[in-house]
């Protein structure tokens, strides 16, 4: 195979590293850009000199180690981490060949792979909060070590087709990972004292315990590669290519509903529940069910609570509105299944005997009450002491705004509309694309810069409330350009209509008169 593939090469990896300039000189420019960013926030780190500051500081590295972990382990459980096309598995693994010479290369590829992608998140949060070179590389070491022993880990439980293990793994370090940022909070508010130094001790601890998974499991999975089945092999590859497909398209909702299907099929079935109600509160009524069946969603949701309190013990007190605006944005979507469908299936929502905005409404209400729940419950972390003092309702209005634009960008996310690839194209340097594909990966976060940006700007919360009721009031009806130009068409013809039908001589009425 590598030979048949050499051997139809069209051009050199040169040829092709050369004619792809723009690309390199954008990353060349974004890295400037990083690494610009960096030094500023080190040199405002600098000015953080309080004790909960600090040690706040120090805390947020291993809480951004945990969540890679998570993903990481997430990620390989999914996927494989060892995969194979449906080409290969149909053709290639039936024949009488070692396994292992062909999975060998992509199994140590994924390792190394997951190792610099953590170790590279890792490095970079603990640059921007502050972090030291040596402590930046301790970071470095240990996400990108846990990373490649976790995924090594996966791939040694894959051969025994086992997953008790690494789900309990994910489990593990995603309540690693929201804990820390609760003992954040915690060591601000002065309830804990957590030394910097027992962190650093705490990331060589996991950068060993990674590195010897990595040796150990890595040997282990490489001798047992020809017992992994090609049903396990080739379902990983057919989710990769899916998401593939999705993610050169730019569409984010669609990646989710690969994901979505995928988690289904791998459930199986569940026991059908008879709905409730009459009307449009039998849509509400049926998200209130689905709440039940998929309990993790609230765990989430609640966990992220804690997510404003640990902004403000990092002293961003400014961005606070944002960053929390768009974390509720995240952990809404799971609860906007129905406007999902019902926003990619028309003729669905037409079957509602209903309007649409009726029907919008409807499947909005649940999310609706878990974001008001969830301002409720952070209003304590936009309360500060001099704005306690100046206005006791100031908090109050922080929090609800933070909770609209957090709702307000989960429902655009969730109800927009894909690229139109029937209408005219625009020519760009990666080719021609849609003229909506190209601000795909910004749907929700406008809404949320619309809302909780006049906050940063220090213009009045009315500002902010009145954009989020114009917002909702659009998204609420789902009208977009192409259903205003077809109302208009429908309008002209009804108008066309009447004027001819004024303009029809008028019939004379007869009298009949006795003779």
């Amino acid at each position: 195979m590598a030979d048949w593939r050499r051997g139809r090469a069209d051009r050199s990896l040169w040829e092709a590293l050369s004619s792809s300039y723009t690309a390199l000189f954008s990353v060349a420019v974004l890295g400037a850009m990083l690494i610009s960013a960096i030094v500023d926030v080190q040199q405002k780190a600098s000015v953080c000199d309080t004790e909960g500051c600090i040690s706040a500081r120090s805390l947020l590295p291993w809480a951004s180690v945990a969540g890679v972990l998570t993903v990481t382990i997430a990620a390989s459980r999914m996927f494989g981490p060892v995969l194979a096309s449906a080409a290969e598995g149909f053709w290639l693994l039936d024949s009488p060949m070692d396994r292992r010479r062909l999975l060998a290369g992509r199994m140590f590829l994924a390792l190394a792979l997951a190792g610099v992608l953590a170790g590279a998140v890792a490095a970079l949060v603990a640059a921007l909060t502050g972090q030291g070179l040596v402590e930046t590389g301790i970071w470095a070491a240990s996400g990108g070590l846990g990373a490649a022993g976790l995924t090594a880990l996966a791939a040694l439980e894959q051969t025994y087709e086992r997953r008790g293990v690494v789900v309990a793994l994910q489990w593990f370090f995603g309540l690693a990972s929201m804990g820390t940022l609760g003992v954040l909070v915690a060591n601000a508010a002065g309830w804990l004292s957590v030394a910097p130094t027992l962190e650093q001790q705490l990331a060589l601890i996991v950068g060993s315990v990674g590195l010897a998974l990595l040796v150990a499991c890595a040997v282990a999975a490489y001798a047992r590669l020809r017992e992994i089945r090609r049903q396990r092999l080739t379902s990983g590859g057919a989710l990769l290519s899916g998401l593939q497909g999705a993610a050169f398209a730019l569409e984010l909702p669609l990646i989710r509903d690969i994901l979505v299907e995928y988690r289904c099929r791998e459930r199986g079935h569940v026991r059908p529940t008879r709905g409730a109600g009459s009307g449009a509160n039998a849509l509400v009524l049926r998200d209130v069910q689905r709440l039940g069946r998929n309990p993790l969603n609230l765990v989430v949701l609640a966990a992220t609570v804690v997510v404003p309190y640990s902004v403000e013990a990092l002293g961003l007190q400014a961005l606070n509105v944002t960053i929390s605006a768009v974390v509720l944005m995240a952990v809404l979507v799971p609860f906007m299944n129905t406007l999902r469908v019902l926003s990619r299936s028309k003729g669905l929502e037409r079957l509602f005997p209903f309007s649409p905005a009726t029907t919008r409404k409807a499947a909005m209400v649940v999310p609706a009450v878990l974001a008001g729940l969830w301002s409720a419950a952070t209003i304590a972390a936009f309360v500060g002491a001099s704005t306690l003092a100046a206005d006791p309702v100031a908090p109050i209005i922080t929090a609800a705004i933070a909770g609209l634009g957090g709702f307000l960008g989960a429902v655009r996310w969730v109800s927009a509309k894909p690229a139109n690839y029937s209408g005219p194209l625009v020519a760009t340097g990666a080719g021609a694309m849609p003229p909506g594909m190209m601000f795909s990966m910004m749907r929700g976060f406008d809404v949320i810069a619309l809302v909780t940006l006049p906050l940063l700007f220090g213009l009045p919360a009315w500002v902010s409330v009145l954009i989020g009721v114009v917002a909702f009031v659009v998204l609420s009806t789902g009208m977009d350009r192409e259903a205003l130009l077809a109302q208009q068409e429908e309008q002209q013809r009804l108008l066309q209509e009447a004027k001819a039908e004024r303009s029809k001589p008028k019939k004379r009425i007869q009298v009949q008169r006795r003779r």
